[in-house]
């Protein structure tokens, strides 16, 4: 089977930035929805009339991948608004943020705990690989169709290239 618009692949990977130092590595693998909501756009392209077992290298540019670095996404928040628990690399959905914060801030981001001081916290809205050129070698470990439920949802149910939460201390992007 080829892979086409809408059928789910199973993928592994390992994500290096330009410099060559590994990001991300997926040793399992893991299903994506193509032609959903699941791949980066430049990623379903590369993977169409494929099959199981090919291996694919991809360069991926900023605008290609998480889009450029924006210091307008940086806020400095006032500590006493956060839970006492607050630590770095935690994250927060730009719709659920504490009260109390820059009206200003876009709520469709996710904005990760990048600094605590004293006074305040620093809130970045952007993705942790944002601005950063990526270079993505894929290996296609299984092809099959899509159900109908995942074509309605447009995922397989895990979105790598969606921006989900980070539980505190984690590490990886997906």
């Amino acid at each position: 089977m080829e892979i086409t618009q809408q059928c789910v692949v199973a993928l592994t990977w390992v994500l290096k930035d330009t410099l060559g130092d590994e990001l991300d590595v997926l040793d399992e693998p893991v299903e994506f929805l193509v032609g959903g909501e699941d791949l980066l756009k430049r990623i379903d392209e590369a993977l169409q009339g494929h099959k199981v077992g090919d291996e694919i290298s991809l360069h991926l540019e900023p605008e290609e991948a998480f889009g450029d670095y924006q210091d307008k996404l940086i806020f400095l928040e006032p500590r006493q608004a956060f839970p006492e628990t607050l630590e770095e690399g935690m994250s927060f959905d730009g719709h659920a943020l504490p009260e109390g914060l820059s009206p200003d801030m876009p709520k469709d981001a996710l904005y990760t705990v990048a600094q605590i001081y004293p006074d305040h916290v620093v809130l970045d809205g952007n993705h942790p690989l944002a601005g950063i050129a990526l270079r993505l070698k894929i290996k296609i470990e299984a092809i099959r169709e899509a159900t109908e439920e995942e074509i309605g949802r447009g995922t397989a149910g895990t979105g790598f290239f969606r921006i989900q939460p980070l539980a505190p201390g984690g590490d990886t992007v997906h």
